[in-house]
């Protein structure tokens, strides 16, 4: 079964092209990256794009595409650190809280609730900055505050999901609890967290290069896209490139990654696939 069967329009095949070419950009990007992303050469500053520098270079004679390359590597990897943990995260405490019911489950929830009652973007922006800002420093920034939407949409799943007639017949058949939740619970609910996966992905990599810009992600030099335009925003009224490339590294990932979040949404869901029948 070809996945392209899914796809309902050109529009639809490029993003999930894009996607992946990104992803191969990211593991094999620095090993074809033409220049040191790092290297300074202040006899070649503000080269626009040429056949030596495909992407130009910026203020310190840097190679704009060979810095692009190694940041496809740092934004995705964070990314997916990030999507990864809080997903766990968020699977666990929505399991735990939908199974104990009672005083567990208003304990969790109401926790939960309180965390989402904040913008994830500003209690982020306040943990980075409080840990000391870096790359790392927003990737735990990001998981403290991503995680109570993965438990809320985890709890609703299992609620649904625990009493249907296969849950009960492998209770009748005498299957433990623990297996019960990892081989048939879990398991069908994982289509509606693929796609807020998918979904979160572009979000994430979204919020990571706004709080390098703003400056408690990563930080300059450090190739990665956010950070990058925050290093070439002085010089962009002589270097447009400087800025142009890495922002639209940061567009078209983040819309191919929400359209092939939307693909899966409209294969996986149940109630979309229900909708069209």
């Amino acid at each position: 079964m070809k996945f392209a069967k899914y796809m309902r329009s050109p529009l639809e095949i490029v993003a999930v092209g894009f996607a992946i070419l990104m992803v191969v950009l990211a593991v094999i990007g620095p090993f074809i990256a033409p220049h040191d992303p790092y290297g300074v050469d202040f006899f070649n500053r503000f080269i626009p794009p040429s056949a030596e520098y495909i992407f130009g270079t910026d203020a310190t004679g840097r190679d704009v595409f060979s810095r692009v390359l190694y940041g496809a590597r740092l934004t995705l990897a964070s990314a997916l650190v990030v999507i990864v943990i809080v997903a766990l995260i968020g699977i666990v405490i929505g399991v735990v809280s939908a199974l104990s019911g009672g005083l567990v489950d208003d304990i969790l929830m109401r926790f939960t609730d309180i965390w989402l009652a904040f913008p994830p973007l500003v209690l982020a922006m306040g943990f980075a900055a409080a840990f000391g800002a870096g790359i790392n420093a927003a990737i735990l920034a990001l998981i403290i505050t991503w995680w109570p939407g993965y438990a809320r949409l985890t709890r609703a799943l299992i609620v649904e999901t625990k009493d249907k007639d296969f849950i009960v017949a492998a209770k009748a058949m005498g299957v433990g609890k623990f297996r019960t939740i990892i081989f048939h619970l879990i398991p069908n609910s994982l289509d509606v967290l693929f796609v807020q996966l998918s979904l979160d992905i572009a979000a994430v990599i979204l919020v990571i290069s706004g709080l390098s810009f703003i400056g408690v992600g990563a930080q300059i030099p450090l190739a990665e896209w956010g950070a990058m335009i925050a290093d070439g925003r002085s010089a962009m009224s002589r270097a447009w490139w400087v800025v142009f490339f890495p922002g639209l590294a940061i567009l078209l990932t983040a819309v191919s990654f929400n359209l092939v979040g939307d693909i899966l949404r409209r294969e996986l869901d149940p109630a979309l696939r229900r909708r069209e029948f």
